[in-house]
Parts: structure tokens; C-alpha cells; sequence
């Protein structure tokens, strides 16, 4: 079977065929790249937004990098020479989707093509990017955006016009592939007669293979994997580290990411909006000593600093289904997360982790205290919740449940 996958990065084993320096790989698609590709009667093409040009062919790998204006056009021509049986479409927050799935609609392929939920980013942007930030915040940029010509605002128009392409990509498809009942809900509203099949994401190879344990944590520390964008809520968790700071003096959060706080003016001067908010707010609450920026870490850093944390936090104001969540479950190290999207999907409240308001970081801090004060119950999470991720992220049964849906749509071949 030949199935063509375009992506917005390339897969782990395209970096590794493609020699492709520093690259960052699709994350969850690593493992289903390699998992599809030890299956004998596939052959797989991988198109990928790169900035340089890119084209090889490895065993039953090949794969081509695209740039961020090509077209319809370009697709065409593309999907004529491979000829699939499957068109996979990852994700839709990029214009390059609705212009595959043109493509496919010009060749007569839309029954035998499939658009992969990821994000939504019509949803995020009308509502819920800026949640919990004032107007001000939002309208008024820092020096660097200034210069840059943008503020929060312009990025929450930025996402609402890549929603314009998105849900035109979502109503033409006939196929799409979910794992949530919020995915399932967003995308049926759009448009009713669109198939919704199921499969869950298998994580990356890293998180399959350790264990969290109470006797080897810092205490009191927590780690949000991400802050660099309004969505993921770090706000909100700022506001609550400052509470559990009262009662927890010794309190560390770790973050991903470059520091807010450079080592020059210049530096400084040239942060985003939002982080030029987030440094202000660690300021104005006090939170310099109990916050740490660990810069990017790779798969194998990002399993460390979650078996070394007392409990993970998403506070995100809005995800489909998290895979930090996933990561952090899989390894057992307890979850404090926002109730939003498709999380309650992942996890049970009370039984595998605790799920709280989004918008309310009081009681963020009153879930995070629960697990500090109560080993048993951090363990009770950590057993439940690794038993839960292992059957959401089985790589085997996911493989499986992607190859049905393949099989169900694929083009029928004399």
C-alpha cells in the first residue's frame, strides 16, 4: 500500500535518511513513522515543510520538502507521480492542508484522503486565545513586537485568518482521523456529513521505557512543559505558584524555553509581548528564585525533568489532547490539568490525576498542594495513570487502528 503523509515537520526517520542538521522532528509521528514503515507492504512519501530543499529516497521511505507557499498546483503534480492509495493530511493549522486537499479534490482522491485533528486554530483564535489576559496585555505591545510590527492581538488575527483556510480544508475532506470527543464535536459542527474515525497518538520511543518514582523527586517542584504562547495558560500557573509559594516557600516550577529574563538590554528589549508580560508578572509576584528556564530539551532531557518532578501541570485554556499529558502519565509522574478540550479523554479526575477549571489557579494550587501533602495519592496517580497512557498510547494498537482506517478509504487497485 502507498501512502503519502504531508506533514508540517519531518518524521524521525526522514531526519535520519535526509541528514537533515538540527532539525526538530514531528514528535508524535516519529514512532508511527517507524512502526508503519517496519510493515513490508507499505511504502510511505513524506512531504514536509522545510526551508531547504530536500528529496531522497531510502528502502520504502521517500520523502520531499515543500515550501510555505506551495501550491495547489504543486501538490498536484506530486500526488500524480507517487500515486497513493492514501492521502494523509497532519494537522490543519497551516494553509499547505487546504491546498492538498484542493489537490485531491482536482484528481477525484477526496474519498480515499483522511485530515489528521491536531489543533484547531479557528477555535483557539475566536475563543480562547488571550484567556485570562487584559485588554491592555493584549493590545499593547512590548518594545520587540513594537519594532516587529505585531502584539498579541495581531497573533490571535493571525490564527482566526489560518482558521479561514482551515475550516474550508475541514468542510471539503470527507475523512477525518480524532481521538477526542471536543475534535469529534468541532469538526461534526462544521461539517455534519464528514467521517470521524478513531485513533489515539503513539508518543515518542523515549517514554515507553522509564518510571516515575516518589524516592527519586526534587520535592515541591513543578514542571510545565511549555510557556512561550498565551494558549498554554503559563499565566495561570504563575498566579497559582505564588499561592503554593505561601505555604511551600521552597517551591520550584520548571519550564522549557529560553529565559524571559536576558543577559542585556538589548536581549530583553527584543522579547514578545508575552513574555515581556510573563517577566513582568514573575516580577510582580515575587517568583524570580522559584522559577527555572531548563532552554529545549530533547526527548531524552523532557523524560528526565518529568521523573524528577512532584507533579506535571498543563494549564492550558484550551488543547485537544495534550501529548505532555500523555508523556507525563506514561511515566507515571502525577498530572494537575486544566479540564479543557479533549483532555478528560486522557484522564479520570480523582482516579489518575486531578482536572480543574482553567480559568481558576486557585485551584491549581489546591490540586498541586493535594499531591505534595499525600504520597500515597501521588503514588495512587502514578500507577493508575501509567496503566491508563499505556493502553491510550499502545504503539501496537494505534499501528493497528491507523491501518484499518487506511485500508477502509484506500484506493481500490485491480
Amino acid at each position: 500500500m502507498r501512502i503519502l503523509w504531508v506533514c508540517n515537520k519531518p518524521p524521525q526517520p526522514v531526519v535520519v535518511a535526509a541528514s537533515i542538521k538540527g532539525a526538530y522532528s514531528g514528535g508524535w509521528l516519529d514512532s508511527t513513522a517507524v512502526d508503519l514503515l517496519s510493515k513490508v507492504n507499505y511504502s510511505l512519501r513524506v512531504l514536509f515543510l522545510g526551508d531547504d530543499p530536500v528529496d531522497g529516497t531510502q528502502a520504502n521511505l521517500s520523502f520531499a520538502s515543500f515550501s510555505c507557499d506551495a501550491t495547489e498546483v504543486w501538490f498536484c503534480k506530486q500526488i500524480e507521480s507517487f500515486e497513493p492509495d492514501v492521502i494523509h493530511i497532519w494537522g490543519t493549522e497551516s494553509p499547505h492542508s487546504l491546498e492538498v486537499a484542493r489537490a485531491a479534490s482536482r484528481l477525484g482522491l477526496l474519498d480515499s484522503t483522511v485530515v489528521s485533528i491536531q489543533g484547531l486554530v479557528s477555535i483557539y483564535g475566536r475563543y480562547h486565545y488571550g484567556e485570562g489576559l487584559s485588554d491592555s496585555v493584549m493590545r499593547i505591545p512590548s518594545f520587540g513586537d513594537f519594532v516587529r510590527g505585531t502584539s498579541l492581538n495581531h497573533d490571535r488575527h493571525s490564527f482566526l485568518k489560518r482558521g479561514e483556510a482551515e475550516q474550508e480544508c475541514l468542510r471539503l475532506v470527507k475523512h477525518v482521523i480524532g481521538r477526542t470527543e471536543w475534535d469529534r464535536a468541532c469538526v461534526k459542527l462544521l461539517n455534519p456529513g464528514v467521517s470521524h474515525h478513531y485513533c489515539n497518538e503513539s508518543l515518542r520511543s523515549e517514554f515507553y521505557d522509564a518510571s516515575w518514582n516518589l524516592m527519586d523527586i526534587e520535592r515541591h517542584s513543578i514542571f510545565v512543559s511549555q510557556c512561550s504562547y498565551p494558549i498554554k495558560g503559563f499565566h495561570y500557573a504563575l498566579q497559582a505558584l505564588s499561592m503554593l509559594k505561601v505555604v511551600y516557600p521552597d517551591v520550584v516550577l520548571y519550564t522549557t524555553g529560553e529565559s524571559v529574563f536576558r543577559n542585556s538590554l538589548k536581549r530583553n528589549l527584543g522579547r514578545n509581548s508575552y513574555q515581556a508580560y510573563v517577566a513582568q508578572l514573575i516580577d510582580g509576584l515575587g517568583l524570580r528564585d522559584n522559577v527555572r528556564f531548563t532552554g529545549t530539551l530533547d526527548a531524552a532531557a523532557m523524560r528526565g525533568r518529568y521523573l524528577s518532578s512532584h507533579v506535571f501541570v498543563s494549564s492550558s485554556t484550551v488543547e485537544n489532547s495534550p501529548n505532555s499529558v500523555g508523556e507525563a502519565m506514561l511515566l507515571g509522574c502525577p498530572v494537575v490539568s486544566s479540564n479543557v478540550g479533549g483532555v478528560s479523554d486522557m484522564l479520570a479526575h480523582g482516579k489518575e490525576g486531578f482536572l480543574y477549571q482553567s480559568s481558576a489557579p486557585y485551584m491549581l494550587a489546591w490540586y498541586v498542594s493535594q499531591v505534595f501533602d499525600d504520597d500515597s495519592l501521588a503514588e495512587k496517580f502514578s500507577r493508575a495513570s501509567r496503566k491508563r497512557a499505556a493502553k491510550t498510547h499502545n504503539r501496537e494498537d494505534n499501528l493497528n487502528a491507523l491501518i484499518s482506517i487506511y485500508e477502509s478509504i484506500g484506493v481500490k487497485r485491480a
